[in-house]
Parts: C-alpha cells; sequence; structure tokens
C-alpha cells in the first residue's frame, strides 16, 4: 500500500471512531506591567501583547489600568482583527486596590467557542480574623470547555504585594476553601505575578504557607524558572499552581513554563521592557478522550506508516 493510500485510510479510520482532530488548550497568566490607554496606543507593543494572547485559549491579564475603559475593547478588536480563525471576549474585576491613586483589575481574555465563562465572583476578602488580607482580591471565573480531559475548573488569580506576598499566597487556602463551599468543586488553578521569589517570599517561610505545605496543590512553575524580563534578574515571580488529583492528570507533562516572546521574536530587551518586564506563564491541558491532540496524532501517523 503507497503512503497517500495508506495515510488516507488512517484518516478515514479516524473519522468513524468519532475522533476529533485538535491542538491542545493552553491557559496563560501575563502582568501586562500597567496597561492602559498609553500603551494600547503604542502599536508595536499592541502588536506583540496581541501575538501572546492570541497564543492562548485563556490568558489572565494582570495590572491593567484601563481608567478610559478603552484600552481592553481595543485589545479584543485587533485579536479578533489578527486571528481570523478565533473570536475572542472578557471578563474583567472591579477596580482593585487600597488606594484610589492607585487600582488594578484582573482580565481573562478567552476564545469563544473553546470556552465558556459560566460563573464568576469578586472574593469578598471578608474572613473574620484576617480581613482584607489581599491588596487585590482575586476575581474568580468557573470554566467550561469540551475540548479538554477536565471539563469544568475554576481559575484564581493573584497579583500579591511584594512586601505582603508571603501573606497574600497564604491566604490563596482560603479562598480555595470559598471556592470549594460556593461551587461544590475542588478543580482550582491559582495563577499570577505571586512575587513568589527574590527575597519576598523566603524558604524558611514557605512550611507556614498552606499553598506550599500542604501536598494537594502542585506547584507547576519551578523555583528554577525565569520570569522576568531584564538580563540582571533571575526571578520566578509568576507562578501556576493547581489543586484536585483529576486536574493534576489533566496536565501535560513539561508544559508549565514561562514564554519568552523576546526570544520567540526577536526583540531587544528594551523593545520587550516595553511590553512588560514580566513573560507570561503557561500551562496546556490534555485533550479529553474524544478528542485527539495534534502530538498523539504524529505519534499514531508514525507508528502506522512504519507498520505499513
Amino acid at each position: 500500500m503507497s503512503s497517500s493510500s495508506s495515510l488516507l485510510l488512517l484518516l478515514f479510520l479516524l473519522s468513524l471512531s468519532g475522533v476529533k482532530l485538535i491542538s491542545g488548550f493552553k491557559i496563560c497568566a501575563f502582568n501586562v506591567q500597567s496597561f492602559g490607554d498609553s500603551k494600547s496606543r503604542n502599536t508595536e507593543v499592541m502588536h506583540t501583547l496581541i501575538r501572546i494572547v492570541s497564543r492562548c485559549d485563556v490568558c489572565l491579564l494582570q495590572e491593567v489600568r484601563d481608567t478610559k475603559q478603552k484600552a481592553i475593547p481595543l485589545l479584543i478588536t485587533e485579536l479578533n482583527r489578527h486571528d481570523s480563525q478565533n473570536q475572542y471576549d472578557y471578563v474583567a474585576s472591579e477596580r482593585l486596590g487600597r488606594t484610589p491613586s492607585y487600582q488594578e483589575q484582573y482580565v481573562f481574555v478567552f476564545r469563544i467557542g473553546s470556552v465558556t465563562v459560566t460563573d464568576q465572583y469578586q472574593y469578598s476578602d471578608m474572613l473574620p480574623g484576617d480581613e482584607d488580607a489581599f491588596s487585590r482580591e482575586p476575581f474568580i471565573v468557573r470554566l467550561h470547555t469540551p475540548k479538554t480531559a477536565i471539563r469544568d475548573f475554576v481559575l484564581v488569580p493573584q497579583h500579591t504585594t511584594p512586601t505582603n506576598a508571603t501573606k497574600e499566597i497564604d491566604a490563596l487556602y482560603d479562598v480555595f476553601l470559598d471556592v470549594k463551599k460556593k461551587w461544590k468543586t475542588e478543580m482550582v488553578m491559582f495563577l499570577g505575578d505571586f512575587n513568589a521569589d527574590c527575597g519576598y517570599v523566603a524558604k524558611k517561610n514557605r512550611q507556614h504557607v498552606r499553598l506550599y505545605s500542604n501536598q494537594a496543590f502542585l506547584w507547576l512553575i519551578g523555583d528554577t524558572e525565569d520570569t522576568t524580563v531584564r538580563q540582571t534578574t533571575t526571578c520566578a515571580y509568576d507562578r501556576i499552581v493547581v489543586h484536585g488529583e483529576a486536574f493534576e492528570k489533566a496536565i501535560v507533562p513539561q508544559s508549565a513554563q514561562p514564554f519568552n516572546f523576546a526570544k520567540e521574536y526577536g526583540l531587544t530587551e528594551e523593545q520587550a521592557l516595553d511590553v512588560s518586564d514580566h513573560y507570561p506563564v503557561e500551562v496546556e491541558l490534555k485533550a479529553g478522550s474524544e478528542h485527539l491532540g495534534g502530538h498523539t496524532l504524529l505519534i499514531i501517523l508514525v507508528a502506522f506508516f512504519i507498520s505499513t
């Protein structure tokens, strides 16, 4: 049998089995460093940002300071113009911060059709005895996707204050308990700029941080990673943490990593810093049982041709 005939036969058999061929499902978190009207009017910055965000099925943006409420709508418009195969939408938190002069928003940008936001809420941060634990309390979203091995899960964003990072990371455990009580699920991912390195979170103090000490939480971005753009720093500030056995099994091994967009897009350090002083972090979820990811398909194709 010729190679072309073998390929046609394989694709025919796959179609009969009902297998759908899809790419992986990517979740990203990016501190875009004071993203607002000024940065959104920089065409080079926006071009790079759009390339970064369009790689993700869901992308958490942090440090959004869009007081005129124009920057994020413009980003979505440009994303939809850039990516002809997908359409994007977003949900955003209220403005968060302890002082009126400096406030940020969490923004989740997502692909329509790939994922659905089924619920959302702003954490109240009024736990008795530990009120106002967060400078920017989490804006929590519940997602559903037909593409992945785990269909329903929760994303909890957090951008800590550096000087209070240890306490805020520990308080995320209370957020987990709140999510568990409210939505009756333990499939939770924490993600964002935790400031979890380089002096802000001392390793000797981690035993007192429940997200570290409780073995049910898996830290996907390790201490040896560098999520900073500047060549003079090597810090794993940005992290992704998951809870739930099913969630852990749904992670594509070795897929959690920073995305060095400067290297990928051939930018100088100065050009990259115009976008942000952080690299995004990302992780990929496995395809569901009725779907087949690109890597799995390649393995099957190779095995099939060898056998023929």
